[in-house]
């Protein structure tokens, strides 16, 4: 696909309960200083999206009040305790603004930074055949996951899992497996362990290794 321009949506999904994390919200934990949500928003918006809806869902207000000031919307996901599909749906669902293309961002991949989105945007764009991209990074699939808004009603509708093992087994022929240069996109944190070594890795002289320039 080659466009002069791609328009992207982004629906970044911040309504988890957090459970394995052992009492606080990871939406919530600050990371370098901010919220998590804020600077999952932060780098969101860095590809100047047609627009940026986060989904709610457990601490609702205190997610809303850590977002403040930043050029978003929040939809709040009633069903977001019956897992993470929900909340895909609700996000696509509530997207207004035409666009091309749709990326679902989950909130805890603290270390994808502009680099890494626009690095998956080039190569989304640059696809010859396909209308899902899906990223990998040493044989493990990551997120963000992007699909042409062509799939936004089904995906709004809640008939699709978006990202999931079943959407890619089932519809090889729309995948595009985009191999990536580092592991942020597979770096999540899940529990007090994967936060921790995410605080040991921003801490480092480079927790940001440069994104490879993809083979021509």
């Amino acid at each position: 696909m080659n466009w002069d321009r791609m328009r992207v949506s982004i629906v970044l999904l911040a309504a988890g309960q957090s459970s394995r994390m052992g009492g606080p919200l990871k939406q919530l934990i600050e990371v370098s200083g901010e919220p998590l949500v804020r600077r999952s928003a932060r780098t969101a918006l860095s590809l100047e999206p047609e627009e940026l809806v986060v989904v709610t869902g457990a601490g609702q207000g205190a997610v809303e009040e850590a977002l403040a000031g930043l050029p978003l919307r929040c939809v709040f996901n009633a069903d977001h305790e019956r897992g993470q599909p929900t909340s895909v749906a609700a996000g696509v669902a509530a997207l207004t603004q035409p666009c091309d293309v749709v990326m679902v961002m989950p909130v805890d991949l603290p270390l994808i930074d502009a680099a890494d989105l626009q690095f998956l945007c080039d190569a989304y764009r640059e696809m010859e055949s396909g209308s899902i991209a899906v990223p990998f990074f040493e044989g493990r699939r990551g997120n963000p996951v992007l699909f042409s808004s062509s799939h936004a009603v089904e995906v709004a509708m809640g008939r699709t899992n978006v990202g999931c093992r079943k959407l890619i087994e089932n519809n090889p022929d729309l995948v595009g497996i985009v191999a990536v240069p580092n592991d942020h996109f597979v770096v999540d944190m899940d529990t007090p362990q994967d936060f921790g070594q995410v605080l040991e890795r921003l801490a480092a002289s480079q927790p940001f290794p440069p994104v490879a320039e993809r083979p021509r």
